[in-house]
């Protein structure tokens, strides 16, 4: 993948501790596999718009903040 989705993924996962959330919460929120979240976070999986704004709704924060 690119450098971009590394970067979503990298941005992700570091909110997502910041918050103390796991990857199980994210999954459940969203209705999504856990292997789904952690592709994404690895920077393996290239999530559509409309999936980026769910994950920043789960994660309680801007799109504009998750894609910094």
């Amino acid at each position: 993948m690119n450098n971009s989705s590394k970067k979503l993924g990298a941005n992700m996962k570091k909110i997502r501790l910041l918050k103390q959330m796991s990857q199980g919460d994210i999954c459940r929120k969203l209705g999504v596999d856990r292997s789904y979240i952690s592709n994404v976070e690895s920077g393996n999986k290239n999530p559509t718009l409309s999936t980026i704004t769910k994950l920043a709704s789960a994660l309680g924060v801007s799109v504009d903040e998750l894609l910094k």
